[in-house]
């Protein structure tokens, strides 16, 4: 997948950025329900996660360690699997096997990754305490061509907001495989 701007509007940040993040409850990789207004208070991160796609799994190299050390820092990662295609015993044999720890919720009708205009995966939606949107993009500058990444947004932007700043940049376009939609009725 390219970097592109936001499908809504090209070239111009992602719409929810700057706002309160729209609240969702989804059922959870075996059992219970995540509610993203009971993380108020935190900093999260929303993931929007697949089985399948590599720049996912190259994103959970980077989390399962990051979640470790973040959580005592009173930040939280939730993870959002929307593609159509991976059914819940692979997603489940993809958390085992990656070690993923962090909650990962089932957004099957894919109403989550429409709300928050998800394109990829991973897709990362990082928010402040107040529950507001600082962050929308990609986890580094990695791309097909480059795969070593030199700049972290990922990191950056949680490192600004442990520090009560606002994170530079505030948006980069997303990378990764593009989310698996349903498709289209005729």
């Amino acid at each position: 997948m390219n970097r592109a701007a936001s499908r809504d509007h090209p070239g111009e940040p992602h719409y929810w950025l700057n706002r309160l993040a729209p609240d969702f409850t989804l059922p959870i990789v075996d059992g219970g329900r995540l509610s993203l207004s009971d993380l108020r208070g935190f900093i999260v991160i929303v993931n929007f996660w697949s089985a399948e796609c590599a720049w996912s799994r190259r994103g959970d190299v980077l989390l399962v360690y990051r979640a470790l050390t973040w959580e005592t820092r009173g930040v939280r990662v939730v993870g959002v699997a929307a593609n159509v295609n991976e059914p819940e015993i692979q997603i489940r044999y993809e958390l085992q096997s990656r070690h993923v720890r962090y909650p990962l919720a089932l957004d099957l009708d894919q109403r989550v990754a429409d709300l928050y205009k998800a394109e990829a995966t991973p897709h990362f939606f990082v928010l402040d305490r107040q529950g507001i949107v600082r962050y929308i993009g990609a986890l580094d500058d990695a791309t097909q061509d480059r795969r070593d990444g030199k700049n972290f947004y990922l990191d950056q932007a949680v490192t600004a907001l442990l520090n009560n700043r606002s994170p530079d940049p505030a948006w980069t376009p997303a990378y990764g495989c593009p989310l698996v939609r349903q498709p289209a009725a005729r």
